[in-house]
């Protein structure tokens, strides 16, 4: 049967012709076996295509994912730099305050105590190994931030019960700006704006329009208001414990020698009396008659 020949005959119905083709029975079979291996091929085909399209699928499912929880962790990263950040902020004021009440004198905190630096990526895309690198690096700072904030607690426990045994002392301590305005020159070394040559500056200068309110940093007694050579108006204020306090340059006086006066009461006015450039606060702050920082003591 297989070697048997077999006639095909193909008419022509407008020409009125025909051909002839002879094939063997072998050939109908090798036919047939390639038709069926074109359609196992073809549903082989489809069915991997279905896969494919599956796995399509699924693949922009993970990555719509895997955007979701990189915004997630990128907004997390951004929460914990502003949580250490705010954290430095109470460690600094703690070391001020704990400088007005004679704690920890020469010891100073520093930002790398805190936890070290929050983990933070720059891109907007984190490739997976970065993703990793940055959960392993929030879960350590977390573990660390947990713990200089149970710190800070005692520090802070320790701070109020010194507060409390020298509520005199706090009072009388200069802790907040004495006017509203923006430092033109800061304390320590500068050069002088008349002679251009170096000199030491023994407080701070703010300025500020004329007639902006001057109020006392602490409670005290005013001990000196009247005009003092280059100073021009000044006043001074003896808080108690070896701390003063001068206003200088100012344009007018609301107290008299003499007077107590509590933080935050109103003294005067800003001028541009005496030796100045321009209206400005000159604000000094002295221990013992030694000129010292007054950014040392602003806490606000």
């Amino acid at each position: 049967m297989l070697f048997r020949k077999y006639q095909i005959v193909v008419f022509k119905e407008d020409e009125g012709i025909s051909k002839k083709f002879q094939l063997r029975g072998w050939a109908f079979l090798c036919l047939f076996f390639i038709l069926a291996g074109l359609a196992a091929s073809s549903g082989y085909l489809w069915q991997k295509t279905l896969c494919l399209n599956n796995t399509e699928q699924r693949l922009a499912s993970a990555e719509q994912q895997n955007q979701q929880q990189q915004t997630q962790m990128l907004a997390l990263s951004s929460k914990l730099k502003r949580l250490q950040d705010g954290l430095s902020r109470i460690r600094d004021f703690d070391s001020r305050l704990r400088v007005m009440v004679n704690l920890d004198q020469n010891k100073k905190v520093s930002d790398a105590s805190l936890g070290g630096p929050a983990p933070a990526f720059e891109d907007n895309y984190l490739p997976m190994h970065k993703q990793e690198l940055l959960a392993r690096k929030m879960h350590g700072f977390l573990n660390q931030l947990n713990t200089e904030v149970r710190l800070e607690e005692v520090r802070q426990q320790q701070l109020m019960q010194a507060i409390r045994k020298n509520k005199d002392l706090w009072a009388a301590t200069p802790s907040i700006w004495p006017t509203q305005g923006w430092i033109s020159s800061p304390f320590g070394a500068r050069t002088s704006p008349f002679t251009t040559a170096r000199e030491f500056h023994k407080g701070i200068d703010i300025s500020a329009p004329i007639g902006t309110p001057i109020y006392a940093t602490a409670r005290g007694t005013v001990t000196l208001a009247r005009r003092e050579g280059g100073y021009g108006l000044c006043l001074m204020v003896d808080h108690g414990a070896g701390i003063k306090t001068r206003y200088a340059h100012m344009h007018s006086f609301v107290v008299k020698r003499g007077q107590k006066v509590s933080r935050g009461e109103l003294i005067g006015y800003v001028g541009s009396t005496g030796r100045s450039t321009g209206p400005h606060l000159h604000y000094e702050v002295r221990l013992n008659g030694v000129p010292v920082n007054p950014m040392r003591y602003v806490l606000n």
